[in-house]
């Protein structure tokens, strides 16, 4: 893929972004359980960073995906995952179907101010009874004259406590699986939505919630699309959440690498430093090359995308290794930081609790397995 003048500008951007207004919060956000998601969007909004790929019309600044995902891999530059994480909810999770298929009135209400950072907003497709099988969730959304009624709860789900709403699947007919689902804009100050907050073993500058919803009344007008498409629309979000994970492990992962190097040249062992034994040069030289792989593959796939192609074989493939090598790069650094690296302040051990849930969110290592057999032809029955 050709980088423009312009990838390099927004690049630049991000990375001054997060220098001045993240990193140096960083530890005092990772001990509060959550970083202020209104106040740093609306900065980002002011930049515009959260709308880089969103018509100007709606405030965005009409560039295609990869700028986006140039954004995307310079956030790597954070100090933590969390905070990316939410950022990519808001840009490239919980947006999508939104722009791409909601009404001009549902744009102007949602899209908008959520490119200004003036609101912030979640995703709702996981449930306590499963998070990879979406056609299994069980929330629905019953119609009642204009409106719909919410029933049903969501899990795992970032921005939860702080969102101002919910992109909602949930079941609105009887019919297949497949056929019976639809993306609905919630409000999540609505009557009868309540939220609790989860804990988790990493990622603890970013909030997340399980949401319950009880007679919840929203406008049908806050449909997405037609009704019945919401699961289709959802596999088309995915694509777009999975390319986001994939670009914002790049520099992280660099960025560990590049620590670990300078770690093991100044720590000294039997008189030399730890980074001259073979077995640990040869090492991170092994997992920098992965990395530039990934690399390669993650902007193969943003450039087939951004042409039109389905890239669902090839995001998945990203997703996938993006999330193994994550554990198997901040996995090998800490071995090499010896007990440091086991010290909760580590950047090393950071990333290594950070890191896992690249393996679960946006569907499990399984489910890209499955994805790209299908495309394969492995599976079981398939010629």
């Amino acid at each position: 893929m050709k980088f423009t003048p312009e990838h390099e500008q927004i690049a630049d951007t991000v990375r001054k972004f997060v220098a001045k207004e993240i990193n140096p919060h960083i530890a005092a956000w990772e001990a509060a359980g959550q970083f202020p998601a209104h106040e740093v969007f609306k900065k980002m909004g002011d930049l515009g960073l959260l709308g880089i790929k969103y018509p100007a019309e709606y405030g965005g600044l009409g560039l295609d995906f990869s700028y986006s995902m140039v954004a995307a891999e310079a956030l790597g530059e954070c100090n933590a995952g969390g905070v990316p994480m939410a950022i990519g909810v808001q840009t490239d999770m919980c947006t999508p179907a939104l722009a791409r298929f909601g009404s001009d009135e549902l744009r102007n209400e949602f899209l908008a101010p959520s490119i200004a950072g003036d609101m912030v907003g979640c995703i709702g497709v996981s449930e306590a009874g499963g998070g990879s099988d979406v056609a299994a969730l069980k929330t629905t959304a019953r119609k009642d004259g204009d409106d719909y009624i919410i029933n049903g709860s969501k899990m795992w789900i970032t921005n939860g406590m702080q969102a101002d709403w919910c992109c909602l699947l949930a079941n609105t007919s009887e019919g297949p699986v497949h056929k019976n689902k639809s993306l609905i804009m919630v409000r999540l100050d609505s009557a009868g939505v309540t939220r609790q907050k989860i804990e988790k073993i990493g990622m603890h500058s970013s909030d997340t919630a399980q949401l319950f919803f009880d007679d919840v009344r929203v406008p049908r007008r806050n449909l997405i699309g037609q009704e019945g498409m919401g699961f289709m629309f959802q596999m088309l979000q995915f694509q777009e959440e999975r390319l986001y994970g994939a670009a914002g492990s790049l520099r992280s992962l660099d960025r560990l690498i590049d620590q670990t190097i300078e770690y093991t040249r100044q720590r000294q062992t039997f008189g030399k430093p730890i980074l001259h034994n073979q077995v640990v040069h040869f090492r991170l030289a092994e997992l920098r090359t992965e990395v530039e792989a990934l690399r390669a593959l993650t902007y193969r796939a943003v450039e087939s995308y951004i042409s039109g192609k389905d890239v669902t074989r090839l995001a998945s493939m990203a997703k996938l290794k993006a999330g193994r090598l994550s554990r198997e790069v901040a996995d090998s650094c800490l071995q090499y930081w010896g007990g440091m690296g086991f010290t909760a302040d580590n950047p090393i051990s950071q990333a290594y609790r950070d890191s896992r849930l690249i393996s679960i969110g946006g569907g499990a290592d399984e489910i890209m397995l499955g994805i790209i057999c299908k495309f394969e032809g492995t599976l079981p029955g398939k010629a």
